[in-house]
């Protein structure tokens, strides 16, 4: 056997390598030692996150085709270490608490497995590799929701979980062994051989797009998300909002594109029909909303409805506007998310949004970070977020979406509406017993400011863009 195959795996073997220092610190560790487990967690993080933020400069493949080492995969891996970190540093005060601050390994090692889990899932060259990077990823994530296991909200977030979890994927592998079937093989290059657009074939594409829709959470297939994103713990919501889709989307792109590319105007079509539902029936839900996590539940699956422009396109182009949404994505809703966590933890669980009304006179600077995040997300410029719609508009409609792209601009003038509803909130309805003036803990503070210099600075800085579009060539 050839060992040095092992070598092309370094993002996921680094990952391990910290998932296991950090299970026997926990093991191992005394209470004194105990007290230095969250810089060591992100000490450890951040060596992983230097050792890879250089991606691989060309394809190659392992294990007989079974891994697949790809440069923009090696970007995207970085980009989910990156936000996984973020969620790490917003979790240091719901990880002090009574209740929970005896199971901080507990978090850590789950929390790196399922990351483990999704970088297996978009390096995967193969059907029984994807499907077993998308179990790791999975069944942690389901642990994560359950984690506060004494409150009710989260136990049930944790079975809804689990179960759409198992439906989805029983569909996904009904459709992968039709796929199995007709071709003979689970190897994505030869899949795509045999692929010959054949009606069980068909049924097979709608089959495995809808079981990976539900992890992204697209329209029709959402309906889990408003309540797991509801009563999980804040930032295990966060990271399933961020970077648990957009692994997903990254795969889901690589597999039609690479799979499926034989039935592509099949596949497109498809893709069209849940892109329009999913954005604008989660803009109207939105709009509804009075509990903030669920608003931003139908924000993200918004969101996911822009991601698939990118993936409509299934070009060089798509993946690279694909890559550079979810970069600009990841700051600001971790940035939202760590507002919401920083006021959840000081006020014991406030999470209505007519609790933020005049959020802006006793903690302006938490309310500024808000703003910012929000304005990105409905893409004004000139924040990052106007960037990021703009190159996912522009590949789509260079694919010859030009419908599609209209209804998107349409929806977000929509969405600015109902994310302005928060800034109303807070700057200028008075609050009857608004949050009272408080000092987030350190980690939090500097997990806001990395969120905030990315809203600010990515968009401007075009050289990032340049850099993931070389990399998706």
């Amino acid at each position: 056997m050839d060992y040095s195959q092992f070598l092309l795996m370094r993002p996921e073997l680094s990952l391990i390598a910290v998932t296991v220092a950090l299970f026997l610190y926990d093991l191992f560790a005394g209470e004194n030692l105990r007290r230095y487990f969250q810089p060591v967690a992100c000490v450890l993080l951040l060596v992983h996150i230097a050792i890879n933020i250089v991606p691989p400069g060309g394809a190659a493949e392992a294990f007989g085709g079974m891994y697949l080492s790809l440069p923009a995969a090696g970007v995207v891996k970085s980009i989910l270490s990156i936000g996984t970190l973020i969620v790490v540093m917003q979790a240091d005060a719901w990880l002090g608490r009574e209740d929970t601050k005896h199971r901080r390994g507990e978090f850590y090692t789950l929390t790196l497995s399922t990351l483990a889990g999704m970088f297996y899932m978009i390096s995967a060259g193969n059907f029984l590799m994807f499907v077993t990077g998308l179990e790791l990823a999975s069944i942690p994530a389901a642990c994560l929701v359950a984690f506060d296991k004494y409150r009710r909200r989260s136990a049930e977030a944790g079975a809804k979980y689990i179960l759409t979890s198992m439906f989805s994927s029983g569909l996904m592998m009904f459709g992968i062994s039709f796929i199995y079937g007709t071709t003979g093989t689970l190897y994505f290059a030869d899949v795509a051989a045999g692929i010959t657009g054949a009606p069980l074939q068909v049924l097979a594409l709608v089959l495995f797009f809808s079981g990976l829709g539900f992890k992204i959470s697209l329209v029709p297939f959402h309906l889990w998300t408003a309540d797991v994103y509801e009563g999980a713990p804040t930032n295990i919501t966060a990271y399933l909002s961020v970077v648990s889709k957009s692994a997903a989307a990254f795969a889901l792109l690589l597999i039609l594109a690479k799979v499926f590319a034989p039935v592509t105007v099949v596949w497109q079509e498809l893709l069209c029909i849940v892109t329009v539902a999913t954005i604008t029936i989660a803009n109207l839900f939105a709009i509804r909303q009075t509990n903030i996590k669920r608003f931003f539940a139908f924000s993200s699956i918004s969101q996911a409805g822009y991601l698939m422009l990118g993936v409509g396109g299934g070009d060089a182009a798509g993946m690279t506007s694909l890559v550079y949404y979810t970069l600009v994505y990841l700051v600001a809703n971790l940035a939202v998310f760590g507002v919401i966590s920083a006021v959840e933890q000081q006020t014991d669980g406030k999470v209505s949004i007519s609790d933020y009304n005049g959020l802006h006179g006793t903690n302006p600077k938490l309310a500024l970070v808000m703003t910012l995040a929000l304005f990105s997300l409905a893409g004004i410029p000139p924040f990052a977020g106007f960037f990021s719609k703009f190159f996912i508009f522009m590949s789509a409609f260079s694919a010859g979406f030009e419908i599609l792209v209209f209804i998107a601009l349409i929806n977000t003038i929509v969405s600015l509406y109902y994310y302005l509803l928060i800034v109303k909130a807070m700057y200028i309805t008075p609050g009857d017993a608004p949050v009272a003036p408080f000092r987030s803990d350190p980690y939090t503070r500097a997990s806001l400011l990395i969120c905030l210099l990315g809203i600010l600075l990515f968009g401007l800085a075009g050289s990032i863009y340049d850099v993931i579009n070389r990399f998706s060539n």
